[in-house]
């Protein structure tokens, strides 16, 4: 129990650690390809979820986007945390790579706040993740001091002057 549950922790930290590290690469991909469309807002939504440790609600606004690149078929793609001000039927550009058009964002290209804003959450997750292995660690190592004063022996009571003790012969 404590080696599973902070082991799974460690596993989803990494695993949120490649999220954000792939989303921050497709989206630098986007900005740096060059290409661009104007795309129309197609519907927005928010979503709320609430917090198991707190009562505090956090509100996610999404957009939804189409547009239709040169190759010609339409591109219909989603994206969090847009700006407040978009709202249905605006037009707004789009930056995306030819191989992949569906990975389009319409963020703002601004890689000095997308890179500071990966390396903060980099920053969480590391801690996070250090926290886990420590916790690791410092039950490995209560759990062996422990096993150290464990001498194996079942009938062993402890007592370092029991009647074991090489003393019995020496009285008169």
């Amino acid at each position: 129990m404590f080696y599973a549950v902070p082991a799974l922790m460690c596993v989803g930290v990494i695993a949120m650690a490649v999220t954000v590290i792939s989303r921050y690469a497709q989206v630098r991909q986007a900005w740096s390809s060059g290409l661009t469309a104007e795309a129309r807002c197609l519907r927005t939504y928010t979503t709320t979820s609430r917090h198991s440790d707190s009562s505090r609600i956090s509100t996610t606004l999404h957009h939804v986007y189409e547009f239709t690149p040169p190759a010609g078929r339409p591109v219909r793609f989603e994206e969090e945390n847009g700006p407040a001000t978009t709202i249905e039927g605006d037009i707004v550009t789009v930056y995306y790579t030819a191989d992949r058009p569906e990975r389009a964002t319409a963020h703002a290209p601004d890689p000095a706040k997308g890179a500071a804003a990966m390396i903060g959450v980099l920053c969480f997750l590391g801690v996070v993740l250090a926290f886990c292995i420590f916790f690791m660690a410092t039950a490995h190592d209560m759990f062996a001091s422990a096993d150290m004063f464990d001498s194996g022996d079942p009938f062993d009571s402890g007592d370092p002057f029991g009647p074991d003790d090489g003393f019995e012969s020496e009285l008169p």
